[in-house]
């Protein structure tokens, strides 16, 4: 049971600076930002790599076999990447933001602990699968991949369920200021927990897909029309497009659970100052006092979606205090253009199914056909497109729930750590993340050129012991 009071400032609020807050706030955004580029590769490379070793095991093709093998040498060095990134996440947590973590640490605590063993569960899956090729028989060793693309997910799904509690927080009593009654179980499992988790694994999923298959599609733009380019593009742009209607219907879904649960957030994605009905959908605008200007409009657009009638009643920002708007030209934006993205997807993907549907053809011969250059032009921008509707959705997830770091009973500013200096702590983690960024390119790029089967060099080395 949540008791709905808003305590007021703690002390040590009125100390913080605004600069501290703005620093605070950026080191937070941009650490999610570059982690969660990784994590999706973390969650959705697995199950490409076990797709394409699974299909070189029935066709007997080499192709496949060495596309599973090279990506699995770049998925084992996406979770080396990954488990750093996500390790400073977890102390920013703690440093940035001591407010959250002291009342409520307890409270969301059991979805961290979870993701904790999925992430153990997956290194060591990982481990065994990279250490076994060709100890085990293909199959065998196709089979302890399968925990790693399990745990992965399961990984996603519990740390986005923490998230989800800051969106709708459950499973406590707040008594004169202090947190008591807890129920970690109500606490995870809150009702924005099934729209943003399926959201985001669905999101992985896409983000994996079209970044992967957007690098083959510049070989192929370039000319290279072999076999293994071919194969590297269809199957993660296959899994991609298969996901993409599925992820939009999710949406529909969430923006639906945001009408009931989370109004204000659902007002600023679509500028609705003012609660009413017939009320249209807006395209692009900017907000000027309290209203969206030079925007596009489609008559009773947004009620439509809402309510599925025109008549349907949308609340608006005019029904909380303006300290509690989100900003609202930002987070409109980013929401425009997560769905935008998402519709260009969706039509790759049909242009995809036509033209097989059109020349009775499958697989690989698909790309012969006229119009091919176009389409992987439109596939290598697919790759970006992806990255930026995902950081656009968590823009609208994070910016969205503004003033509040949870929903309705902390504000950011109650909970973030008021010692100075947190700008010194900004420019290091952009040190830090940009010697990261250099180190991962490099290494993937010298992954991709070199042989896609090393020999490990302590084998080599036993193999010339002399043995009397």
């Amino acid at each position: 049971m949540l008791a709905h009071l808003t305590p007021g400032p703690a002390p040590w609020v009125l100390a913080v600076t605004e600069g501290d807050l703005a620093a605070a706030r950026a080191q937070m955004g941009f650490s999610l930002a570059w982690h969660i580029v990784v994590a999706c590769l973390g969650v959705g490379m697995p199950a490409l790599t076990l797709i394409a070793e699974w299909w070189g095991i029935r066709t007997g093709d080499p192709a496949y076999r060495l596309l599973a093998r090279r990506w699995a040498r770049a998925m084992g060095v996406l979770f080396a990447v990954g488990a750093v990134s996500g390790t400073i996440l977890s102390f920013e947590l703690g440093l940035l933001w001591p407010g959250l973590m002291g009342r409520f640490g307890q409270v969301i605590g059991l979805p961290f602990a979870l993701e904790g063993i999925a992430f153990f569960i997956e290194a060591i899956f990982l481990g065994i699968y990279l250490y076994a090729w060709d100890r085990l028989p293909p199959k065998r060793h196709l089979l302890t991949g399968v925990p790693i693309v399990v745990a992965g997910t399961a990984s996603a799904f519990f740390v986005v369920c923490a998230n989800a509690w800051m969106n709708q927080p459950r499973g406590y009593t707040l008594r004169d200021g202090k947190v008591v009654d807890v129920d970690p179980w109500a606490a995870m499992l809150n009702p924005a927990s099934p729209p943003q988790t399926v959201h985001m694994i669905l999101a992985a999923f896409m983000v994996a897909s079209f970044l992967t298959a957007s690098v083959y599609a510049v070989a192929l733009f370039k000319g290279r029309g072999d076999a293994y380019h071919k194969a590297g593009f269809i199957i993660p742009f296959t899994l991609g497009a298969v996901v993409t209607p599925f992820q939009i219907v999710v949406g529909d879904w969430a923006a639906r659970f945001l009408a009931d649960f989370q109004p204000t957030k659902l007002a600023a994605m679509e500028g609705v100052f003012t609660t009413g009905s017939h009320v249209p959908l807006t395209l692009g605008g900017v907000a000027v006092g309290d209203e969206l200007r030079y925007g596009l409009e489609i008559p009773n657009g947004l009620s439509l979606l809402v309510g599925y009638h025109p008549s349907t009643v949308v609340r608006g920002l005019d029904q909380v205090p303006r300290d509690q708007w989100p900003p609202v030209t930002g987070v409109h934006w980013a929401f425009d253009l997560m769905v935008a993205v998402g519709l260009f997807l969706l039509a790759l993907g049909v242009c995809l199914l036509l033209a097989w549907w059109r020349g009775r053809r499958t697989g690989l011969a698909l790309l012969d056909r006229r119009g091919a250059r176009l389409f992987l032009a439109l596939a290598v921008v697919a790759g970006p497109a992806s990255v930026v509707a995902l950081e656009s959705g968590w823009c609208v997830t994070e910016l969205g729930r503004q003033p509040w770091i949870v929903w309705g009973v902390m504000s950011v500013r109650d909970a973030v750590n008021p010692a100075p200096g947190l700008m010194t702590g900004l420019w290091l983690v952009l040190v830090v993340y940009a010697a990261m960024t250099v180190a991962t390119v490099y290494v993937l790029r010298r992954l991709a050129k070199g042989p896609a089967v090393p020999r490990a060099p302590q084998e080599e080395d036993v193999e010339k012991y002399p043995v009397v």
